[in-house]
């Protein structure tokens, strides 16, 4: 029986190891994958681990992770043993309220501390960036470390510094020589606290920095939208990082034991110390390697600050433009039109911003942005016909296009009947046959745009009757069909034919396709969005004219074909569509629907804050009925 035990106990250890190690494992071997798919292993290759080598913004966040994470933790272990050492001296009372005030940020949600900490930035003006990164990551971390020393200040003896001072130590050298060696275990362990807290943190990092400043958490958040395969080569390095730590924390002493034992404690003071500089010094190393030749450029020293969608550049673009202009690009990226908005209008300086036609057409009614100088703007003979004075913009004297596409349904060739879909169009989501195997955008613009197209009506209309019927058009599906509310996750899911069909913008259409071969793309004949999303420049830019050169060089060929072979948006540049989409382009055959469609059903969306209010209410409605069917 008790053997029994023992080899059930030793299997069932077995099984968590797996468990734990086994998705990291895989994290690794798919790191030196040649192709880009997650699932199959097409060849070994170190392009990702080169790619995150080449990457600024990659070492950068590197660099910004585990510096901020060493300064933290030195930082709050040292406040922290002190403020812990004092609260041991200090009254009953005094002990008791500020233990109560430690547990408080332990206690509270994160999301809570962090909005915190982001209005008592903004309380005080101090601009957001690295410092304050930094200083939020030692108030959050100081409360571990007490917690971790307290308990061993409490085990010692309360006369022992007034004994050391008798035998005539200094009271430096009671705190020093006698109460720090004796509490050690609980400064280490509140040290690694801190440095586990920092190295790990996401929501708190999110809400206080700013200038461009991430670190690998919020570069990994803004990189979701789909899975770059190198982040699972920086992932491997920091793991890589860590075990490095981990084993010289532990097998030094071992080592160090065996050479000197009487000095076993003296060098296991000092193993930590080195561990950590060790690494200091591999990402500085790294970071390092990030800085190009120096030599004069138009723009050199000068910055730009780069507001767009996450994952929406290329892989060489910004880059290149820094090697060319000898300038700083500085993107920080958003989820949506409105959280772009928010910031926009609450005063936030950007140099340029890429919104959506509807949002370009509010920034313009609210005087937001700045008409564009078309002395220093020379690439609109390169932009697509089509793409030229849309009702956004009709004369272009505020935004170039960006990207362009349409929203329209992704299928799974092996499951869906072709002919359901010339038949249904967008009410294939309220055909039966399908129940529990379709995704929703979670987008009332989008959502109601499809229930309004499959209804007959325009995805512009301010007929109240017309929303309400859309309305119960997507009531009648959130509760007979059980649909999956998703954003961006439909990507990589769609990519792994886990669902039937979805609603999806025409890139990530292109990206699934090229992931795997049995997804298709539909437009329905009812019509849909013709979108495109634009560059355009702040009224408070602090460097318009390197705007200006950055909107040039992102609509030129080069800078087109970066991002659209890369990202999977339609370019706007004419010549880089015909080569991507013509024959023999990387697209043919995968994105064969063309933007400049003929279909009189399509629309471009036009702003109407009114009516934005109206279906955002109407939407939130939908998806509570949704988890209420659930």
């Amino acid at each position: 029986m008790k053997q029994s035990k023992r080899i059930f106990g030793k299997v069932l250890m077995g099984l968590l190891v797996v468990f734990f190690y086994l998705p990291i494992l895989y994290m690794i071997v798919f790191s030196f994958n040649e192709g880009k798919s997650l699932t199959a292993f097409s060849g070994f290759s170190l392009r990702w681990y080169q790619h995150m080598l080449e990457s600024r913004d990659m070492m950068q966040a590197l660099y910004t992770t585990f510096s901020v994470a060493l300064l933290a933790t030195a930082i709050s272990t040292v406040v922290g043993t002190i403020s812990a050492i004092g609260l041991s001296k200090s009254r009953r009372i005094v002990r008791d309220v500020m233990a109560q005030v430690n547990n408080l940020p332990l206690m509270n949600p994160e999301i809570v501390t962090a909005i915190g900490f982001m209005l008592l930035f903004i309380t005080f003006q101090v601009e957001k960036g690295y410092i304050t990164m930094l200083l939020a990551h030692i108030a959050f971390c100081i409360p571990y470390v007490m917690l971790s020393v307290m308990p061993k200040i409490r085990s010692l003896d309360p006369n022992l510094a007034d004994a050391a001072m008798d035998l005539g130590a200094t009271p430096w050298q009671a705190l020093t020589k006698v109460i720090v060696p004796q509490i050690a275990p609980g400064i280490v362990s509140g040290a690694l606290i801190a440095f586990t807290m920092s190295i790990d943190d996401f929501i708190i990092s999110y809400f206080v920095t700013g200038g461009g400043v991430k670190n690998l958490s919020i570069m990994v958040y803004t990189m979701s939208k789909r899975v770059n395969p190198s982040i699972n080569a920086i992932s491997t390095l920091v793991v890589v990082i860590i075990t490095v730590l981990l084993l010289l924390i532990n097998l030094l002493p071992l080592l160090a034991a065996k050479r000197q034992k009487k000095a076993e404690i003296g060098h296991r003071r000092w193993i930590a110390p080195v561990a950590i500089a060790l690494v200091l010094a591999i990402t500085v190393g790294f970071f390092s390697l990030q800085k190009g030749n120096e030599r004069y450029l138009p723009f050199e020293g000068e910055t730009l600050y780069f507001y767009t969608w996450g994952e929406y550049t290329g892989e060489n673009i910004l880059s290149d433009f820094e090697e060319l202009t000898g300038a700083t690009v500085i993107m920080e990226t958003f989820d949506s039109n409105e959280q772009m908005y928010i910031k926009v209008a609450n005063g936030a300086s950007y140099d340029i911003l890429v919104p959506s036609d509807y949002m370009i057409e509010r920034l313009i009614q609210e005087d937001l942005i700045q008409k564009l100088d078309r002395s220093q703007i020379t690439c609109l003979d390169h932009i697509s016909d089509h793409l030229k004075g849309l009702p956004y913009d009709p004369n272009n004297e505020y935004s170039v296009p960006y990207f362009c596409g349409m929203v329209g349904i992704v299928y799974d060739t092996t499951k869906v009947d072709f002919k359901d879909l010339e038949r249904d169009g967008y009410n294939i989501f309220l055909n039966p046959k399908y129940r529990g195997d379709i995704y929703l955008y979670d987008s009332e613009r989008d959502s109601f745009m499809m229930a309004l197209k499959a209804l007959g009506y325009s995805m512009n209309t301010e007929n109240q009757d017309e929303i309400n019927r859309a309305y119960e058009w997507l009531l009648s599906c959130v509760r007979t069909m059980e649909p999956e509310i998703v954003t961006d996750e439909i990507i990589d899911n769609m990519a792994q034919a886990r669902k039937a069909l979805g609603l999806i913008y025409s890139g990530d259409a292109t990206y699934i396709m090229s992931e795997n071969e049995d997804m298709g793309f539909y437009l329905p004949e009812s019509g849909t969005n013709q979108w495109s999303d634009g560059m355009v420049i702040p009224k408070n830019a602090k460097n318009p004219e390197l705007a200006h050169a950055f909107i040039n060089f992102a609509a030129s060929y080069d800078g087109a074909y970066d991002n659209s072979s890369y990202v999977g948006y339609t370019a706007t540049n004419e010549q880089v569509f015909q080569d991507l989409y013509g024959p023999g382009g990387d697209f043919e055959g995968i994105n064969a629907y063309e933007y400049r469609t003929t279909n009189p059903n399509d629309e471009v969306f036009t702003y109407n804050e009114e009516i934005r209010k109206i279906l955002s209410n109407l939407w939130s409605k939908v998806k509570i009925a949704a988890s209420n069917a659930g």
